[in-house]
């Protein structure tokens, strides 16, 4: 097993820079339903341009590369000490080469280990088979997304849908929640895993297995078949759509497992997961270690020209109503943001400050370390690296989701003068009622799109809070051509409250009995 360690290397960096061909074809297939012209359509065009820069920079998709999580199936005898032993290099190698965010944080401390190991990172599971080949499997799954995993116990009553029994039709409803919950923030349009039974642990694990099944697959079990099509199809009427701007297409994906239960207990799990559905798997000689072959389609065998064209068609046909857009330079006077409203593309240049929870929390009792009067922030844990002459660069730099900031983002406006703020999946009420008060937007980019937006940082102008990690640190960063829409602007709209009061409606009218 000479050639095991560059197995599992390779491996992460398929998994991490080129999305995999079912899912491809997945997302082409959407662009094709998207009605042309809206910010969905034009947003699934970005996620196309996206996929094809990341496999062609050889940079990871999104810049969240997740909690690594290994699956082994290897036959009697094999040695999994030294297995496990070459994974653990290989994903601290794939990490310091910026293929992989450093992403293991200790729980208590908040310190960064800086190179994805530490107590329960990655996770790897070792199963025995009765084949002779080896078989790795790894999924990278964003903390965005697994955010917007659920769990219900049933029997139960869920919002706008009411009463779930143990039974089909209770499962059902269960699922359509979950989809609905999600909204925006977990990078819709995307895929689930859904696990029936199982206590609380199994549940969820069970959930996470199902999103290893190809995504064109076709479940054996009849009941749970009739589950995935209902889900499918009635999941892609509730209208939220890319990023959660409306539209036709919501979710890309839906696999249901089921395993026994308790009698006191009926759960139901779903393992959420964004576009930029990152799994993958090789097939290895016992011998050797080397692959002979991958588990799914490498993304380089699916073309996306279709896609380009697509997206070229998309920027044409945009209304002339929706076309407005207007650029900015930091810092941002009160008056332009007044003038912009929900819908506008703003396209900023200037320096922009990243910004996630721990500086968040920090800025909440203490000075800015520069002034932000004006400032744009952006909620953003980029993948960074630093050349031989000790200057860094931007790999990797898409949006996280905003609304863990929604404790602080508030009073953060007000203290410090900031105009705007750029993520994705929207903020709630607190947020909303500053940006009225004080004269701020927040801004909706394309979630996952980490390569897309890297390319608009041309310098790393300076870092603060160095302590935090890098995802957390703040990077002061000379941005060009930066383009994100206005999705609740300084007049108290928010497109995001919006399209969660439209799709409660759908999702209520959907509460009649259809398995029986």
């Amino acid at each position: 097993m000479q050639h095991f360690y560059q197995s599992v290397y390779d491996l992460i960096v398929e998994t991490s820079t080129n999305l995999p061909g079912d899912v491809r074809r997945a997302v082409q297939a959407a662009s094709e339903k998207e009605d042309k012209g809206t910010r969905s359509a034009l947003s699934l065009s970005r996620i196309a341009d996206n996929i094809h820069m990341a496999e062609c920079n050889v940079s990871p998709i999104c810049q969240d590369t997740g909690m690594p999580t290994f699956i082994i199936h290897c036959p009697v005898g094999a040695n999994q000490i030294i297995m496990k032993k070459h994974i653990l290099e290989a994903v601290a190698n794939a990490t310091k080469a910026s293929k992989l965010r450093t992403n293991s944080v200790d729980s208590l401390t908040g310190a960064n280990t800086g190179d994805n190991l530490g107590p329960g990172t990655p996770v790897i599971h070792f199963e025995q088979w009765e084949r002779d080949e080896v078989e790795v499997k790894l999924i990278l799954k964003g903390g965005g997304c697994e955010n917007k995993n659920i769990q219900y116990s049933l029997p139960a009553d869920l919002e706008g849908v009411g009463k779930a029994g143990r039974d089909l039709d209770g499962i059902r409803k269960c699922i359509m929640h979950a989809v609905y919950q999600a909204q925006g923030q977990g990078c819709s349009a995307g895929f689930i895993g859904v696990g029936i039974g199982g206590d609380r642990t199994s549940g969820y694990e069970l959930a996470k297995h199902q999103l290893f099944r190809h995504v064109d697959d076709v479940n054996p079990h009849p009941e749970l078949r009739k589950v995935e099509e209902y889900v499918m199809e009635h999941a892609n009427t509730l209208g939220i759509g890319t990023m959660g701007f409306g539209g036709q297409v919501t979710l890309l994906g839906c696999k249901v497992g089921v395993a026994n239960r308790l009698p006191a207990s009926f759960f139901v799990s779903v393992a959420y997961n964004c576009w930029a559905f990152r799994r993958q798997g090789v097939l290895l000689n016992p011998e050797t270690g080397e692959i002979n072959g991958w588990s799914y389609p490498r993304g380089s065998e699916v073309s996306f020209q279709e896609a380009f064209e697509a997206s070229a068609e998309a920027a044409k046909n945009v209304k002339e109503e929706d076309r407005r857009e207007i650029v900015l330079t930091t810092p941002i006077s009160e008056e332009q943001i007044r003038s912009l409203k929900v819908g506008d593309v703003v396209v900023i240049n200037g320096t922009m400050h990243t910004g996630r929870d721990a500086l968040h929390k920090y800025l909440m009792d203490h000075d800015a370390p520069l002034d932000l009067n004006g400032a744009a922030i952006y909620h953003c844990g980029p993948v960074m690296s630093k050349d031989e002459a000790g200057e860094w660069h931007v790999k990797a730099a898409g949006p996280t989701t905003s609304i863990r900031e929604e404790p602080y983002q508030g009073e953060i406006i007000k203290k410090f003068g900031i105009r705007a703020v750029i993520g994705k999946g929207g903020m709630g009420p607190k947020t909303l009622a500053a940006l009225k008060e004080h004269g701020g937007v927040y801004l909706n980019a394309i979630g996952g799109a980490a390569q897309y937006y890297a390319q608009c940082f041309k310098k790393v102008e300076g870092v603060d809070f160095m302590e935090f990690g890098i995802p957390e640190a703040m990077w002061h960063l000379e941005t060009e051509g930066f383009a994100a829409i206005v999705t609740m602007d300084s007049h108290g709209n928010s497109l995001h409250a919006d399209v969660e009061k439209n799709a409660f409606e759908k999702l209520s009218a959907l509460k009649e009995p259809v398995f029986k």
